[in-house]
């Protein structure tokens, strides 16, 4: 299909203005392609025409007649009750409309229509309480004697516009259609082609072609978003790095060495793939995958002195400030033996300082760059740039990643995220990278104990803190997400601290973190919680991630409904990190099913990716970890749970082509690029093609 008619505005369409475009780009439909792309969330079968007598009474129905009367009523006011004497061909029944007089000028006497909706009998003569009717014009009616789609709506939109204008669009669009997957895999998996595909998505002749057309756009979608990752690594993985790394040297051997403590067999073959593909002439483009508290940390610093034994330069981004000031505590102090210096850089950096650290880093002094997104900025640049660690990945758009690449020629990058995600999520957003998982956690580690109470056992809750507070231990309240507003969070949070300094902790030392801290109060903060300076620390959730302190063994969190799974088990991380058994107490009141599975998941299983599993099951793709927000396109059909054998094939078939053709430039795939990115260069860079 010519890309120009595709990308035509919904607004020059038919029957659309610039009102009626504006509701419908509230549910992202900017253009032709976003509107034929809009599927129905289900279809009604009214194929059965029966006479209003023959309908069973409180069943919905479609009812074919001619409009003999119509009047008005008005039982009270406020109400509008609409009734049409309609002839059904064998006897009279009534077409009834609340609030909607206009519908009496619309239906004059003798018009033949289709009405929808529940049938009445109770008293007197049939009923139809009308939630759709369309006129009867002689042709092919949209919403009766077929299956008729039912499309997701908003605003002034209604069912009857949207289906005349996908009808419209559709009769258009087919005079134009051209096929864009390789004939080959059409035959292979007999799938319906383009335009007939897109017909029987929408206006299906039997369920059996829309059968046909759902498996051709589940297939397309999971293909095309698979061929985008594959094209991309089959285009990196032929380029040379300008450093290559030889084998492990007097740096990482000593670091190795100075740890208190032996790698895990997970570790060890982790960093033997890491090690392997530094080694190599190509760059690493890997993703570190691990539960929290398994010791990835470890392993990028590792990859980090492995570039800088080979006189490289080594950069680690992190989502937040608190997030990139701990990693550079942890870095600093590990690297203090073997006379490895480190830097830190975020947008509170003082201005003198950040001066000074570019320079350096820009002679080649400074050999390892820890920061916030401020690492990406133009004025910042590397003299050897060998390595790029991306903490966190899914808080980071794909163009951030790419941004930090670019200050060196092909680096190797390592990906890290502690946010478990189920294989099939993590092959969708993470498809061009190689994949390393850390299981195993460190030896002498305790599960966590984890209960979920009603908010009126939170005494009891306290009460155990303070048993553990006895034993020189040291609690987190992580305080509720109150609302979308970060000023009435904060206040909160400031309420429960004060409260909790003046009653249950009153002879404790209390102190609240909270994201809107400057970074130095921040980090004083935390530092004298780490030093055992403070006995309770009420915070936000910008502890989630990164937080390190084994004496602290206790964890309440208050309203702990209103948390999504895989947060609640990052701030579950933040205890038992130590060798003493660690408790987690999950207060709440859960109103939905959701939430009382959220929480009941929790109490089962400590294990990250049964979590994830579960996360993905309740709230899909598009919601998990904010993968919206983080470069993974929503998708329109497909589904990563119920559709993972289409996901593999197309997976495989799309691994295979860019293998065999990897610019896509034959002839039989000369549409795809095209196709490619007008589905996904809106998604951040998602495909990086074209």
């Amino acid at each position: 299909m010519p890309a120009d008619f595709f990308a035509k505005p919904v607004q020059y369409l038919k029957m659309i203005g610039p009102r009626r475009a504006a509701a419908m780009q509230k549910l992202g439909l900017f253009t032709v392609r976003d509107l034929l792309y809009h599927f129905p969330r289900r279809y009604e079968d009214r194929s059965r025409l029966l006479a209003a007598g023959a309908c069973p009474h409180g069943e919905t129905a479609t009812i074919r007649g001619t409009v003999l009367a119509a009047q008005d009523l008005k039982p009270r006011r406020g109400l509008t009750v609409t009734k049409l004497a309609v002839h059904d061909g064998t006897g009279i029944f009534y077409a009834v409309w609340f609030n909607q007089p206009f519908v009496k000028k619309n239906l004059s006497t003798g018009t033949k229509l289709f009405v929808t909706g529940k049938v009445d009998k109770s008293f007197g003569p049939v009923q139809v309480m009308v939630e759709d009717y369309e006129v009867a014009e002689g042709g092919d009616p949209l919403g009766a004697g077929r299956l008729v789609p039912i499309y997701p709506l908003t605003g002034q939109l209604t069912q009857r516009l949207l289906r005349a204008v996908v009808k419209t669009t559709l009769d258009e669009a087919r005079s134009n259609a051209g096929e864009f997957l390789p004939a080959e895999l059409l035959g292979k998996y007999k799938l319906p082609v383009f335009g007939d595909a897109l017909a029987s998505i929408h206006f299906p002749e039997c369920r059996e072609d829309l059968e046909k057309a759902r498996r051709r756009f589940i297939f397309e979608e999971l293909f095309l978003l698979q061929l985008g990752l594959a094209v991309r690594r089959a285009t990196v993985a032929p380029r040379h790095k300008e450093y290559r790394c030889r084998p492990d040297g007097r740096l990482t051997s000593s670091f190795i060495n100075n740890l208190p403590y032996r790698l895990t067999g997970d570790q060890v073959r982790v960093w033997g793939e890491i090690a392997a593909d530094m080694e190599s002439s190509s760059p690493m483009q890997r993703l570190l995958q691990g539960d929290v508290g398994s010791g990835k940390t470890v392993i990028s610093i590792l990859a980090l002195l492995k570039a800088v034994e080979n006189g490289l330069q080594g950069a680690l981004m992190a989502p937040t400030e608190i997030l990139a000031e701990q990693h550079y505590l942890v870095m600093k102090r590990a690297l203090s033996s073997i006379d490895v210096e480190a830097g830190l850089l975020t947008g509170s950096t003082p201005k003198k300082e950040k001066e000074l650290l570019l320079q350096r880093l820009a002679e080649g002094d400074l050999k390892l760059l820890v920061g916030t997104h401020a690492l990406i900025q133009q004025d910042i640049s590397f003299q050897r740039l060998g390595l790029v660690v991306v903490d966190e990945q899914h808080r980071f758009g794909v163009r951030q990643r790419a941004a930090l690449q670019y200050k060196g020629n092909c680096p190797d990058t390592l990906v890290m995220t502690a946010t478990p995600i189920p294989r099939t999520l993590a092959l969708t957003l993470y498809g061009d990278l190689d994949l390393s998982v850390i299981s195993e956690t460190p030896p002498g580690r305790l599960p966590v104990k984890t209960y979920a109470v009603l908010p009126s056992a939170l005494h009891k809750a306290y009460k155990l803190a303070a048993d553990q507070l006895r034993l020189g231990r040291q609690v987190y309240i992580v305080c509720p997400l109150v609302e979308e507003s970060e000023k009435v969070d904060l206040q909160a949070a400031t309420d429960i601290a004060e409260k909790l300094a003046a009653g249950e902790f009153r002879n404790y030392r209390v102190r609240l973190l909270h994201g809107r801290m400057k970074a130095g109060e921040k980090e004083e903060i935390m530092t004298a919680f780490r030093q055992g300076e403070v006995d309770v620390l009420v915070a936000t959730t910008v502890i989630e991630v990164g937080v390190d302190v084994p004496n602290a063994t206790m964890m309440v969190v208050l309203d702990a409904d209103r948390f999504g799974l895989a947060q609640l088990h990052q701030l579950r991380g933040r205890v038992g990190r130590g060798g003493h058994q660690s408790y987690c107490i999950l207060t709440g009141n859960p109103r939905t099913e959701e939430g009382k599975a959220r929480l009941k998941a929790m109490t089962l299983t400590a294990d990250g990716f049964a979590l994830a599993e579960e996360d993905l099951r309740l709230r899909g793709p598009g919601e998990f970890q904010g993968t919206r927000q983080s470069g993974l396109p929503e998708l329109k059909i497909a589904d990563l749970l119920r559709d993972v054998q289409v996901f593999q094939t197309a997976r495989q078939e799309a691994i295979a082509l860019a293998g065999s053709d990897p610019n896509l430039t034959r002839p039989e795939n000369s549409r795809l690029p095209a196709e490619i990115k007008a589905r996904y260069s809106g998604s951040g860079g998602y495909m990086g093609i074209g």
